[in-house]
């Protein structure tokens, strides 16, 4: 399993302290909000003034191609980070959030305020960097999987990807945890939720993964290559 891809994982339970901590509420800084289904955080051309950690949830992030169809880029839950475009020089939204499930909390801080926060803490700072790169990464990767890859390729390699990135090892197997639906894996590989099913399925059958609603355990990454 590559070392650095386990850095998204990893480092977002630290994150957790700045954007989170009882330390944060009582100095005015911390600020929680919840957000029920279908409700928008934010929409593209808003001002980029803050930076959100998810405490609870899931939220959507997409943009709409010129013909009004909406282009899914990320689906996020607890413990990840959004928004953070700002801190790169984005001004104005580019793409829009939205919560898929009730009872949604953010942690947001403001751009200002973490700047400042950045400029105290460089080992912070490097980690924030780290992310960002590795989500453009990430973006990069599925932008060409859905330019030219079949919809089961694109399945399989989404699961191969959440192993590297989020996948524990237990023996010889990897054990992932995640909170996506299949309709969900449907919409970050520009497939369908019964193609998703239908390849689940087949690869468990085969025996390389078994699989629930909250976890796929991988039994041999190799054989996802």
């Amino acid at each position: 399993m590559d070392s650095t891809a386990n850095i998204w994982f990893l480092e977002n339970i630290n994150l957790h302290n700045i954007f989170c901590s009882k330390k944060m509420k009582t100095s005015g800084v911390y600020n929680k909000n919840s957000y029920n289904k279908g409700e928008f955080i934010y929409f593209p051309n808003e001002p980029s003034e803050t930076i959100y950690f998810i405490h609870q949830g899931k939220v959507k992030i997409g943009s709409y191609s010129n013909d009004g169809k909406e282009i899914i880029k990320a689906i996020l839950t607890k413990g990840e980070l959004f928004g953070e475009q700002a801190l790169i020089g984005e001004e104005k939204r580019s793409d829009f959030a939205q919560a898929l499930v009730n009872d949604t909390m953010l942690c947001p801080i403001s751009l200002k305020e973490m700047e400042m926060i950045l400029l105290d803490n460089k080992d912070l700072a490097l980690k924030i960097t780290k992310i960002i790169g590795l989500k453009l990464k990430k973006t990069e990767r599925r932008l060409e999987s859905l330019v030219f890859k079949d919809a089961r390729t694109r399945i399989v390699d989404f699961i191969r990807e959440m192993g590297e990135e989020m996948g524990k090892r237990v023996g010889f197997e990897t054990l992932i945890k995640t909170n996506l639906t299949h309709q969900d894996m449907a919409n970050l590989t520009g497939t369908s939720r019964q193609t998703v099913t239908t390849v689940l399925n087949e690869l468990k059958d085969k025996n390389v993964i078994n699989f629930d609603r909250r976890r796929i355990l991988v039994r041999d990454m190799e054989l996802l290559q």
